[in-house]
């Protein structure tokens, strides 16, 4: 039995599908379609920002340093109104990559999403990235890391 403020497989995967996509494609307008107007992302991108709008600015690095970015969604676990999910990001540095020069590399790294659900939408996500492999890929760290 599904309850009111649980997640049903099919919406996950739907949902969370096309929140992947509009990263891979850098698409706010399909971002837009399935977060909340208020949703939060953990850690925020820039500064203290909520909805949707605050990924443009990532996007557009995005669209430069990773011109070629897809996704690959490896697993999704659900559990009441929260939904996991572990997958892989490939793309060839082609543009400035946290101040690193496009390399024309490879890279591959994994990424891990929570996303809370509110209604059939994203209205929080916590994320993390594993910047570390990407830049042992790169063989170089980001000239203002302190």
């Amino acid at each position: 039995m599904v309850h009111a403020n649980e997640v049903t497989r099919d919406l996950a995967q739907r949902i969370i599908g096309d929140f992947y996509h509009a990263h891979a494609q850098k698409d706010v307008a399909l971002l837009r379609t399935v977060v909340t107007p208020d949703w939060q992302y953990v850690p925020p991108s820039f500064g203290p920002a909520r909805g949707p709008d605050q990924m443009i600015p990532v996007f557009v690095d995005l669209a430069s340093a990773l011109p070629d970015m897809d996704i690959q969604i490896l697993d999704v676990l659900i559990h009441g109104n929260m939904v996991g999910v572990r997958a892989k990001v490939r793309g060839t540095q082609s543009g400035s990559l946290m101040g690193i020069a496009a390399t024309s590399k490879p890279i591959e790294f994994a990424i891990h999403s929570f996303h809370e659900f509110r209604g059939e939408r994203i209205a929080k996500t916590w994320h993390l990235e594993d910047w570390l492999s990407v830049f042992h890929q790169l063989g170089t760290l980001p000239p203002n890391l302190d």
